[in-house]
């Protein structure tokens, strides 16, 4: 039963950039919180980017900042993380979540989320 689907995991040298897409199946994302959640080799997944209802975006850390960015078409039902000057540390698992009652006060926070993509993989190599 697949609730949400990522895509876009590349393989990429550093400085380079990606968009990774999120839709759902078989709901649509137009009026939810959405999250992309990053899993670097052997550590916890982070929460990297939360989207609100209202398309405020809130993000995990520093280290992002000024290089991802979300966004959102509903006519699409799509979600796209934009990343840009990828670095090594940014080499990962990436994940959208959403949920039917997820609060953007704590939408970096994975159990928040109850609705899972499976993942795409981004690896940031020269």
């Amino acid at each position: 039963h697949v609730q949400l689907v990522e895509s876009g995991g590349d393989s990429v040298q550093p400085g380079g950039s990606l968009r990774l897409s999120c839709t759902a199946p078989e709901f649509t994302l137009d009026d939810r919180v959405i999250g992309w959640f990053r899993q670097a080799p052997g550590k916890g997944r982070e929460g990297i980017l939360c989207l609100s209802r209202d398309d405020v975006t809130k993000y995990g850390g520093d280290s992002v900042k000024g290089r991802f960015a979300i966004s959102r078409d509903n006519v699409k039902n799509m979600v796209y993380l934009q990343m840009n000057n990828l670095k090594p540390e940014d080499t990962g698992d990436y994940y959208c979540a959403t949920g039917r009652s997820v609060s953007y006060t704590y939408c970096l926070r994975e159990e928040e989320y109850d609705t899972w993509g499976r993942g795409t993989q981004v690896t940031v190599s020269s």
